[in-house]
């Protein structure tokens, strides 16, 4: 029986590329985690070096209520309830492309913060909604507890659960053009809030 063509051209590389070498192993030996003075102050820092606005709090609710009053924002459906303040008019699920797009913002908790790289991790986890829910919305105010942030990605991805759907955040979205101009909220929110609470 003749041959395919395509059996013929892999029996070519084959033979191209000779006997199969063994595996190699490489190594995994590279530092984990660090020894930064502050955690907490690296990550406000390298968040707010990518044009994201930072608020270090110790009160969530009061600093939800001045930035989010008289406006219409979209939070998931297991926020805490005391971050539901009355001054905001709350868009809940389900919510259609339109709603989403339509509306001032969206509120949400995150699954980890990084510091060493300023970035946010979210997975559709507690108080964070489904994906769609922080692409579309122009704004985004994204609370962060003190023990969610890592010091190193490799600290973060440690919390994480690589199953679920993983959308980093650092910055609000932004993207250049060949001439180097930089355009945000093409991809995501235009403006990213983030408030620490310690």
């Amino acid at each position: 029986m003749a041959e395919s063509s395509k059996e013929l051209i892999l029996q070519r590389i084959r033979t191209a590329l000779g006997p199969r070498r063994p595996a190699v192993e490489i190594p995994r030996e590279y530092q984990r985690t660090r020894d930064f003075p502050s955690v907490l102050d690296l990550f406000a820092e390298r968040v707010a070096d990518y044009r994201a606005v930072v608020h270090v709090v110790t009160d969530p609710v009061a600093e939800i209520r001045t930035l989010l009053a008289g406006r219409s924002i979209v939070a998931p459906d297991d926020v805490p309830a005391e971050w539901l303040v009355p001054e905001v008019t709350w868009l809940r699920e389900p919510l259609s492309v339109t709603d989403l797009d339509s509306s001032d913002g969206v509120l949400t908790g995150c699954a980890v913060g990084i510091a060493e790289t300023g970035t946010i991790v979210l997975d559709g986890g507690v108080a964070q909604g489904r994906r769609a829910l922080t692409l579309l919305p122009d704004y985004h105010l994204c609370v962060v507890q003190a023990s969610q942030v890592a010091g190193t990605v490799a600290e973060a991805l440690e919390r994480l659960d690589p199953v679920r759907p993983l959308t980093f955040v650092s910055g609000p979205s932004a993207t250049s053009d060949i001439e180097m101009d930089r355009v945000e909220g093409v991809h995501g929110p235009r403006t990213l809030e983030v408030l620490i609470v310690q």
